[in-house]
């Protein structure tokens, strides 16, 4: 495998990645699906769940006229809930922080990650940060990762993106990226192997790891 000598950024997913937020995703949906007359359980999103949730209205049969109310429903019943961080993500970017600059690519709207990052004492930690709605379009589209490549000022040969699901993958990819899959809580594992990450983590911790062993970084 091709090792490039200088890595300069890590690029996070947030949801799934860092952030442990599938039971909190999953009720507010189940709730919101309560409310709008949607007969699914876990089962119908677990089978057609996607990082843009417009796939997942689609998939339920919710109007466009309809969307945003069911954004509504959506926020309100997600704000009951408090995720915690995935196991070891917190060490894990004090690590890499010492010798990376670290962004978020999210599909995650601007106010809830950003009040999440400040609940963790993590806004400071990613000098760059693109949220959902924020590029033309979303996820697995490149923009939303050539947007924080732009605001940079780096080259993608430069930075690796890490994320949960396929469209992390395949954004990073078109993008010119190197992507680092790992399993997160979200039902994305079949798909995710399926698009032949070059790497799967199990966990995250594993990162640093891996970084050390393609760009030579020192543990510190």
């Amino acid at each position: 495998m091709p090792i490039r000598r200088k890595l300069t950024a890590v690029i996070f997913d947030w949801d799934g990645t860092l952030l442990d937020s599938y039971h909190a995703d999953s009720q507010a949906y189940l709730s919101m699906f309560r409310e709008l007359g949607i007969p699914w359980g876990m089962r119908e999103l677990d089978q057609h769940y996607s990082p843009d949730w417009y796939n997942v209205y689609r998939a339920a049969g919710i109007p466009e006229t309809r969307w945003m109310e069911a954004d509504k429903l959506w926020r309100s019943h997600y704000a009951a809930h408090r995720p915690e961080l995935m196991a070891g993500a917190r060490a894990v970017l004090k690590q890499l922080v010492r010798r990376h600059r670290l962004a978020l690519v999210t599909s995650g709207d601007r106010e809830r990650v950003e009040g999440q990052l400040r609940e963790f004492a993590l806004l400071r930690t990613f000098g760059v940060r693109v949220c959902g709605g924020e590029t033309e379009r979303n996820k697995p589209d490149p923009g939303p990762l050539l947007a924080a490549l732009q605001k940079m000022s780096l080259k993608a040969e430069e930075c690796v993106y890490v994320g949960d699901t396929p469209e992390d993958l395949m954004m990073s990819r078109a993008a010119g990226v190197r992507a680092i899959a790992v399993l997160g809580p979200f039902p994305t594992e079949q798909r995710l192997r399926a698009a032949n990450p070059e790497f799967l983590l199990k966990k995250l911790e594993e990162l640093p790891g891996l970084l050390q062993t393609l760009y030579g970084a020192k543990r510190k």
